[in-house]
């Protein structure tokens, strides 16, 4: 019986490891190969360390700002000497975004940049938010953002109420200095 046991519990664990290998590859992965590398931007902000003034928000802004925890921005910077190495990132990125875990929010291009918003979640709640933009002329960013109780409709708020708000730049210096 013991050894029933046993043999039970080991075939369950080894199962449990097979099932938790995933060979796809994920953003997540792909940040951190790739945040050292040369022609890569990186910045992993706490959002509460960005000062923001909330006086004009709405209490639906408010909880919507609450529920994000952190930012992870990566971007590609493009020249003349690293367009091919732009195109193979650009497709493993776009790759990444097109597996099934991702849902389409938004969408919209505008003078040659395409920006594309995603998440991981169902409707009532996001695990996280991924902010995907490119432009030939510029190279491409993704930013992740990570929280809890995030919701693609709270998310679609903080947005409008951010583009609104006054934002300290100061502590988005590097991310900002990647769109100039």
């Amino acid at each position: 019986m013991k050894r029933t046991v046993k043999l039970f519990s080991l075939i369950a664990i080894f199962g449990l490891v097979l099932v938790s290998c995933n060979s796809e590859p994920s953003l997540q992965r792909y940040f951190v190969d790739h945040q050292e590398q040369s022609n890569f931007v990186s910045q992993d902000l706490p959002v509460s360390m960005v000062k923001i003034d909330k006086t004009n928000f709405t209490e639906e802004q408010k909880e919507a700002f609450e529920s994000v925890r952190r930012l992870n921005f990566l971007g590609f910077n493009i020249n003349d000497t690293n367009k091919d190495v732009y195109t193979t990132e650009l497709d493993k990125v776009k790759s990444i975004l097109k597996q099934e875990k991702y849902q389409d929010l938004m969408e919209f291009s505008d003078k040659g940049r395409k920006v594309l918003v995603k998440y991981i979640g169902d409707d009532e709640e996001a695990d996280e938010v991924v902010v995907f933009g490119s432009a030939s002329d510029m190279g491409f960013a993704v930013v992740r953002i990570l929280g809890s109780d995030m919701s693609p409709e709270k998310m679609m708020t903080l947005a409008d109420a951010l583009n609104k708000a006054n934002v300290d730049e100061t502590q988005m210096q590097e991310m900002l200095n990647f769109f100039k």
